[in-house]
């Protein structure tokens, strides 16, 4: 098995399997960039809606195929009839929120409810249609990747790659939108024209992606990639870049890993794939992961635990609070007895003028003082600038010594 997974990866596998596999990592990509504008702009519910929003559409089309030619499965159509009823989906979703007074997320609910009942309606009128039968839907559901011929393939592939081009083509004013969108209207940019073109990126992936992971889990393709990506940056353009990799690995894994068993429905393999990448970035992502928010936490404690032993040093006091006592020990400021040392005296009366500078900041600049997230948890001139503190240092001189 993990040789002739080995060969899906190393695209070996057929000319058929690796159009899949890049096709798969192409929508990843896609899904990834596309779904960055949507997270920023808090609209990834409407992606869910979008998805389920296809399942009439490509009943219709079946149907209409069905009966025209007695043949109806023809992906292009399919898709076609997919984006009729995402497009309509998001036009009703946009008409009920200015027409109406219920909020976005309740018109969102109440046109993918219809749409997806309508569809389930639909797909039972296929079930007993003479021409054809459900079973040729089945891949459009859950995602297909064995299912899928190379014509189906190419066209996936192919589509990918354009609408992740289009995104970034509009980067700049899709992601001022997303930010601020009353700046960007301010600028003279066209900001329903570019919300409609946001919308139109983000039905075209979900359609793209039917294929191969099914209308039940594309929204998994434009939300979690992005999502993962926010715990590695706070920037737009890296968190882009590497919602797109996520995406793309996520895509490449899984398509890879599916093909190699039949009965393996891709798209719940990529959405586990994808899953299993926005734990590690939950996990271990640099900027906000747990581990390293749990890293900085400890420092933050083992940084005030000393500074209050030290700071109950100068005073005369004894150092009781354990994790200080522990702390100032491993300094060599404590002897084992609890007793400060030469060195724990010195550093103790610099502790003690370090937080007379920060008191008188306090006094003098209280905004300034609540607003900083450093008060008096560093030595002030890391924080603040040298001629200010200078200038503190001087008030706190003058009165200790008023004459």
């Amino acid at each position: 098995m993990l040789a002739e997974l080995w060969r899906y990866l190393a695209l070996d596998a057929g000319y058929n399997a690796a159009v899949v596999v890049i096709g798969a990592a192409l929508l990843g990509a896609g899904g990834g960039v596309v779904g960055c504008f949507g997270l920023l702009r808090k609209r990834s519910l409407l992606s869910d809606a979008v998805s389920h929003a296809t399942l009439p559409g490509i009943a219709l089309a079946f149907i209409a195929l069905a009966l025209l030619t007695g043949q109806g499965r023809q992906l292009h159509w399919l898709m076609l009839g997919a984006a009729g009823a995402a497009l309509l989906a998001v036009l009703s979703v946009a008409w009920i929120k200015n027409r109406t007074r219920l909020p976005e997320d309740s018109a969102i609910g109440t046109v993918l409810a219809t749409f997806f009942g309508l569809g389930t309606v639909l797909l039972s009128v296929i079930q007993v249609m003479r021409t054809g039968g459900q079973a040729g839907l089945e891949y459009l559901l859950l995602g297909s990747a064995a299912g899928m011929l190379l014509g189906e393939a190419q066209l996936v592939a192919t589509a990918s790659l354009v609408v992740t081009l289009a995104a970034l083509l509009f980067l700049k004013e899709l992601g001022l939108v997303a930010f601020d969108q009353d700046y960007a209207r301010a600028m003279g940019y066209p900001v329903a024209s570019l919300d409609l073109l946001m919308m139109a990126l983000l039905v075209a992936i979900t359609v793209i992606g039917l294929p191969i992971v099914g209308l039940v889990l594309i929204i998994a393709i434009v939300i979690i990639p992005p999502v993962a990506a926010r715990f590695w940056t706070d920037r737009l353009l890296p968190m882009i870049g590497i919602a797109a990799f996520i995406g793309a690995l996520g895509g490449y894994l899984g398509a890879a890993v599916s093909g190699v068993r039949a009965n393996l429905p891709t798209g719940g393999i990529i959405v586990l794939t994808l899953t299993a990448l926005f734990v590690l970035s939950l996990l271990f992502a640099p900027r906000r992961g747990v581990l390293a928010q749990g890293i900085r936490y400890l420092r933050f404690r083992l940084a005030i635990a000393e500074r209050q032993g030290l700071l109950a040093i100068a005073r005369g006091q004894p150092v009781l609070e354990p994790l200080a006592r522990l702390r100032l020990k491993r300094r060599g400021w404590l002897t084992a007895t609890g007793q400060p040392t030469t060195t724990g005296l010195s550093a103790a009366e610099r502790t003690a003028r370090d937080q007379a500078l920060w008191d008188r900041w306090l006094e003098d600049y209280p905004n300034d003082a609540f607003g900083s997230e450093s008060w008096a948890s560093a030595p002030i001139e890391q924080a603040l600038p040298a001629d200010l503190v200078a200038e503190l240092d001087r008030r706190v001189r003058r009165a200790e010594n008023p004459a």
